[in-house]
């Protein structure tokens, strides 16, 4: 096959050949395979094909609706590279292949990368606007919803699909699919990962993850297992006790290719020129293309029908007069004569003449006789028919769609690909694990955190921990309990309030003094900290008390404080040299 190819149609190396040969076999490459093959086409792993001398390949049966009808002059030839014989300048293609199985491909200043999409859905779609030439883009998103990937997994909501299709370009989101495991005899937690965005490599996948475990970017981690086989794709992330699944499958997320953006660029060569189309014009070029194809296709039709009608109607004649016709050709010397005496005698045309030449004696019987009688009354038909679909447009349409269905009903399949609404950012806090701290201020502006395991409850009153380990004449002045996901808003005594994550808070040792505030806040000069407020959620119908210096006092409601700033906001104003000095 790569030897033909390179022969007759591309000049180039075998490699390039063969890699395509290869691509076309695989069904993690192609969403509907167009070569089957035996032998060793690599893997999803990224384990190479075997050499061509060991792979045996054949056209898939979906490969030769591509080709269908090519022998009845549906598309035009022109010269291979060296002139020494026809190749098809397009195919005539009873399905519109670039949207099904996609294309990627890159040329000087522009590129294009159709993803795959589901014969099904695809089909419905061009039906659709056959039906209805005048549907709008927006109405063809429920029929086509978006691109359907061999290797299945998510695509994380529908904004960048519809910006693709309206405008051809766009950015979507694609996502393994994951799930959480629990064992039941260790009460540990297993993170199954059974199917991997597209074009992604396994085997880098989870050199990347032992990679990020190895240098404690990812941690819960004990071990990492690849269990695919025949009947699919499983690997394994077993998880240390204690450990939440949910935010290390995020931390893979963030980390991994187990999320990945696929920019969508729908530019394909239309009468020899690169356009970029929107999904509607996609369609509507696939539409012409098979109005061409099927009128073209008919037109060689009628002529096989009108030229065999033709000939029937000279064996007819013949028929007709058969005494006559055998007389005449007793009587000539040469078969040459006998054909010029059959076209003077009975008006016949030089083809009729020698199709009665070449009849077989046995069609002279009853049987046979009748048989071209039912023959020719049968191409007549098929002619007034040919020539209804040629002046009929709604009736060649309507070819169109039945063949459509026809494919859709022989090799349309259900959607891999599942497409969730809303694509959910993964904030920082979805990488964190949600415990519980202790936070510890001193008098002088240190700030740090401890997990709670650190003080483990005394009995028998013991000697008592060190909580905080500060310079002369600085005590510990605030110490509370919140969670990693908490806020603490740190009031000073100009009136601002500023923000600040307990996850933000630098965790250090027992003994340790932590870091000064002013160096995790981006605090005014001259400004001093007089209140801290930890706030758990906030909601409405709770409110922040503030006291000044001066006796002012005020009472605002929580929420106005819900959309942290890096500079803070004012949270009052202060006249006459006044300072707050207590928020609650």
């Amino acid at each position: 096959i790569v030897g033909d190819v390179i022969g007759k149609f591309h000049p180039h190396g075998d490699l390039a050949v063969y890699d395509t040969l290869v691509r076309m076999a695989q069904d993690f490459s192609l969403r509907y395979p167009l070569v089957d093959g035996q032998g060793n086409f690599g893997s999803v792993d990224g384990d190479p094909p075997a050499a061509m001398r060991y792979t045996e390949v054949r056209m898939a049966r979906l490969a030769g609706e591509l080709l269908a009808d090519i022998e009845k002059e549906t598309v035009k030839f022109t010269p291979n590279y060296d002139g020494s014989m026809l190749e098809p300048s397009i195919l005539p293609a009873r399905f519109p292949n670039l949207l099904v199985n996609g294309s990627s491909g890159i040329a000087v200043g522009m590129a294009t990368n159709i993803p795959p999409h589901n014969l099904n859905e695809v089909i419905e779609a061009t039906i659709a606007v056959i039906q209805n030439p005048e549907i709008s883009p927006e109405e063809l998103l429920p029929i086509l919803p978006g691109p359907d990937f061999p290797t299945a997994g998510f695509i994380l909501g529908r904004t960048g699909i519809r910006e693709a299709y309206l405008n051809g370009r766009g950015m979507i989101q694609l996502r393994a699919r994951a799930m959480i495991e629990r064992q039941k005899r260790t009460e540990r937690e297993n993170i199954i990962i059974t199917e991997i965005p597209y074009q992604v490599n396994k085997a880098k996948l989870l050199e990347k993850i032992a990679e990020l475990v190895q240098e404690k970017k990812i941690e819960g981690i004990s071990d990492l297992r690849d269990e695919s086989d025949r009947e699919g794709m499983r690997v394994v992330i077993e998880l240390k006790r204690d450990t939440v699944a949910q935010v290390v499958l995020n931390q893979l997320f963030k980390h991994t290719q187990m999320q990945i953006t696929f920019g969508i660029i729908l530019l394909a060569i239309v009468h020899g020129e690169p356009q970029m189309l929107t999904i509607k014009e996609l369609l509507l070029h696939f539409i012409n293309h098979r109005k061409e194809v099927v009128t073209r296709r008919t037109q060689f039709e009628l002529e096989k029908a009108e030229a065999n009608a033709h000939i029937l109607e000279g064996l007819k004649i013949a028929l007709d007069h058969l005494d006559r016709v055998i007389a005449l050709i007793r009587a000539s010397k040469t078969p040459k004569d006998a054909k010029e005496g059959l076209m003077a005698q009975f008006k016949l045309s030089e083809i009729q003449a020698q199709a009665i030449l070449d009849m077989r004696l046995q069609r002279l019987t009853n049987l046979e006789r009748a048989k071209i009688k039912e023959d020719y009354e049968a191409v007549i038909k098929l002619i007034a028919r040919l020539k209804e679909i040629l002046r009929n447009e709604s009736l060649l349409m309507k070819i169109i769609v039945d063949e459509l269905k026809e494919i859709k009903e022989r090799y349309g399949d259900e959607r891999r690909t599942q497409i969730i609404e809303e694509a959910q950012e993964i904030n920082l806090e979805d990488l964190i694990v949600e415990e519980d701290m202790v936070v510890t201020i001193s008098h002088s502006g240190y700030i740090k955190r401890n997990p709670i395991s650190l003080y483990r409850s005394q009995r028998r009153g013991g000697r008592g921990k060190m909580g905080m380990t500060t310079k002369e004449e600085d005590f510990v002045e605030h110490l509370f309990i919140a969670s990693t996901h908490n806020y603490i808003l740190f009031f000073t005594d100009a009136g601002k309030v500023y923000w600040l994550k307990v996850h933000e808070v630098p965790q250090g040792g027992r003994m340790a003094r932590g870091k000064a505030i002013v160096n995790l806040l981006n605090i005014a000069g001259g400004e001093k900290i007089t209140a801290i407020l930890p706030v758990r959620v906030f909601e409405e119908g709770k409110y922040v008390i503030m006291a000044t210096k001066m006796g002012v006092i005020k009472k605002t409601d929580l929420m106005s404080y819900s959309h942290p700033r890096v500079g803070g906001i004012i949270a009052l104003n202060l006249v006459g040299g006044d300072q707050l000095i207590a928020a609650g």
